[in-house]
């Protein structure tokens, strides 16, 4: 999800990956990369009998690596899908900046309020800490003059 243009036709020697190749240069389970396969993140070729095996192109390493990186930032898997799509088409990048910046500003509003609520929240726990504190010192107190 960089700003940057990114092409994903494969170049003229194709590169290949197996899915183990590719989970384990990403650190993922294969399970994970099947599941954004079922998500149609990726689409590999199939090779074998009945094609049982999954071919990965460069294509698909890259969509990957900018599923991940649309991961990392919060973005939702359709959110995900959506921009990663819109690479496919790389004469034209404005449109996919543009929603990319879409995107971005709704998560970050989508944060801040998150960091709100927490601020919030954390003044709660601090409130009823100090007041923990105060009855405990209180009952402490009390206990001291009773004996």
């Amino acid at each position: 999800m960089a700003a940057t243009a990114v092409s994903l036709a494969s170049p003229p020697a194709a590169t290949t990956y197996t899915i183990s190749d590719l989970a384990r240069e990403f650190d993922l389970t294969t399970r994970a990369i099947r599941f954004y396969e079922d998500c149609g993140l990726l689409s590999p070729e199939r090779s074998g009998p009945s094609g049982r095996n999954r071919v990965y192109t460069s294509r698909d390493r890259t969509r990957l690596k900018l599923t991940l990186r649309g991961k990392r930032l919060g973005l939702s898997l359709a959110e995900i899908k959506e921009l990663v799509d819109m690479y496919e088409s790389p004469r034209d990048t404005l449109p996919q900046l543009k929603k990319f910046l879409l995107v971005l500003a709704a998560h970050r509003e989508q944060l801040e309020q998150q960091m709100a609520d927490l601020q919030v929240t954390l003044e709660e726990v601090r409130t009823h800490e100090k007041e923990t504190r105060r009855l405990l010192a209180l009952g402490e107190s009390e206990k001291k003059k009773k004996a």
